[in-house]
């Protein structure tokens, strides 16, 4: 039998699978949160999260200018040894690009919550 004659069959069957296992998985958590006395809905929402699209900001930018960096870095040097593209360049400055911007986005994350931490102690002159 010919693999490729299998992918049509076990692709649905895994996504099938993937979401029963999430589907699943939830509904046991949840009946466990009831048996331990918790309401389920109240774990849903969390309230805003203002640093999240920050930080989803930060890496796309930094993955965006690090697969720039590797396109110029590329047109420059000119092909290889063996004429080919340097393919491993553009991953490498993608992955170094997102992760100076999960850096950078903790970095300010840090900085408000000291911030934050700093405004709520009570000033010297307060009894």
């Amino acid at each position: 039998m010919d693999p490729a004659l299998l992918i049509p069959i076990i692709v649905p069957l895994g996504f099938f699978a993937l979401i029963f296992g999430i589907v699943y998985m939830q509904k046991k958590e949840n009946l466990a949160m009831i048996d331990k006395g918790m309401n389920p809905k109240n774990m849903g929402s969390r309230g805003p999260e203002p640093f999240r699209y920050l930080k989803w900001g930060l890496l796309l930018v930094g993955a965006g200018v690090g697969l720039l960096i590797a396109y110029v870095a590329d047109v420059n040097m000119g092909p290889d040894r063996n004429g080919k593209a340097h393919s491993p360049l553009y991953f490498a400055l993608i992955a170094i690009g997102g992760g100076i911007g999960l850096i950078i986005s903790y970095k300010m994350e840090m900085k408000e919550l000291r911030g934050r931490a700093f405004s709520s102690l009570p000033s010297p002159s307060e009894p």
